[in-house]
């Protein structure tokens, strides 16, 4: 450890942002400048009195973090994967699979910025399939069935990446930032993926403050931009009610499999079900007539994670719906169109012996993701033309969804009914969808052309 006694702290200083104010202390250390950013003035006076106190009683600072000696012994030293594989372990019980395998994908995005050397580097893809589907994961890091070459990658990578202070260097935190924004070809993420990514390394920096690996969080007093983001759906993908009715038609003409598949889709559609809602529908969510308006009570959804991630070791994880709190019910009309595709599926295909109404033909417990996304793909190529199958319009399942909130909002029904149905809250539903509402674009187009003299 490198010290000095050449030390200047300054008086803290107050940046008004549009999320309130943040405070900051400033002082240098051999002539290194080093600031650390509080959201609250009692926080920053009292990190700038210890540094002054150590000043004033002649102890030295470490040039590396710019701490006194005695502050820099306090704080505990890790690197930062076994602090990586800390964060994952505290999580693990308490997050979705889903979420678990995002947590993983974030943070190999960021530790392969924070080796120490390249030399007797393994292989790009072999460090990112060891950090993404062993070493961060919490029951397969340690697991038997682990390769040796993933178990020697992986111990590589704990004895080659920095530890967690040296974060507070915008020279290390920077590279680290930028590792978000590519994939591993090296072409740019989609904004959305380094939006979340960002989020999960935010918060197991706090995590590293809350155990005081940190002083406190570096990332805000960073000037980084991330890429922009947008929420909104894109309206060149959402699906008019002719065009859906000849995707499901199209659905159902695919063979073999293809007439299990209508009433799956007509769900997404007509009820605006998330497809993982669809897939865990039982018979005793319905309130289904012989035909006319019947209901859904949903409580449950069964995302695709993999088995990887799962407490269960199946592909999908059983779960409360989504932003709802577990056993909450949101209930959802069936119309007339999806009571008769319903019935009519019943009595084709029956249901499993849990009651589920969508099984694949070789899987009853489970309808598999790839099945479905694979009967999708066929359906569009046999319905629209090649321009059309290249173009975003309902290129996936999930956009049926889309297209069914579309429809109710220009239909003219009120925000927060349909916030009601899809299980969104207003606020979001417009963020959302706002792009895909009517605006009546037609009549004012008509109104210029007046107005031009035409």
């Amino acid at each position: 450890m490198e010290t000095t006694y050449d030390v200047r702290i300054w008086k803290t200083t107050v940046y008004e942002g549009k999320r309130g104010s943040t405070y900051y202390v400033r002082w240098t250390v051999a002539g290194r400048q080093w600031k650390e950013p509080f959201k609250g003035s009692a926080l920053a006076e009292g990190f700038r009195s210890d540094l002054v106190a150590a000043s004033r009683k002649g102890e030295a600072f470490d040039i590396e973090s710019g701490l006194p000696v005695s502050m820099r012994r306090a704080s505990r030293e890790m690197s930062w994967y076994q602090f990586a594989c800390a964060f994952v372990d505290m999580k693990w019980p308490r997050v979705a699979a889903t979420t678990r395998r995002t947590h993983a994908e974030a943070l190999t995005a960021v530790t392969t910025s924070m080796f120490t050397t390249e030399r007797g580097k393994p292989d790009d893809k072999l460090i990112r399939l060891a950090l993404s589907r062993w070493g961060f994961n919490t029951v397969r890091r340690n697991a038997e069935s682990c390769p040796a070459e993933v178990k020697a990658a992986l111990r590589w990578i704990e004895n080659h990446t920095r530890q967690v202070s040296t974060l507070g260097k915008p020279e290390v935190l920077r590279p680290m930032l930028d590792g978000l924004t590519v994939r591993l070809d090296g072409k740019p993420a989609a904004p959305s993926v380094v939006s979340r990514r960002r989020k999960i390394l935010n918060t197991s920096v706090e995590y590293a403050v809350e155990l005081k690996l940190l002083p406190a969080n570096p990332i805000p007093a960073l000037k980084w931009t991330p890429p922009r983001t947008t929420h909104a759906v894109d309206r060149r993908s959402v699906a008019n009610p002719v065009q859906v009715r000849s995707l499901l038609d199209s659905v159902r003409e695919q063979k073999r499999s293809g007439p299990r598949f209508v009433a799956f889709f007509g769900c997404l559609y007509f009820a605006a079900m998330r497809p993982e809602e669809a897939v865990a529908l039982a018979k005793h969510h319905l309130v289904l007539p012989a035909e006319g308006w019947g209901e859904f009570n949903l409580n449950v959804a069964e995302p695709h994670a993999g088995k990887e991630w799962t407490d269960s070791g199946e592909n999908r994880d059983r779960r409360q719906l989504k932003q709802r709190a577990r056993g909450e019910v949101r209930t959802v009309p069936c119309p007339p169109e999806l009571t008769a595709l319903l019935n009519w599926h019943i009595g084709e295909f029956g249901t499993a012996p849990d009651g589920r109404l969508f099984t694949g033909e070789r899987n009853e417990g489970e309808l598999p993701r790839g099945t479905i996304n694979r009967m999708w793909r066929r359906a569009r190529k046999a319905t629209f033309t090649p321009e059309v199958v290249a173009s975003p319009l309902a290129a996936s399942p999930y956009d049926l969804r889309h297209a069914a909130v579309s429809t109710w909002l220009n239909g003219g029904i009120p925000a927060t009914q349909v916030a009601e149905w899809a299980g969104h809250s207003v606020e979001v539903l417009l963020k959302i969808y706002a792009k895909c509402l009517d605006g009546g674009g037609q009549e004012l187009r008509r109104r210029m052309t007046a107005a031009l003299g035409h």
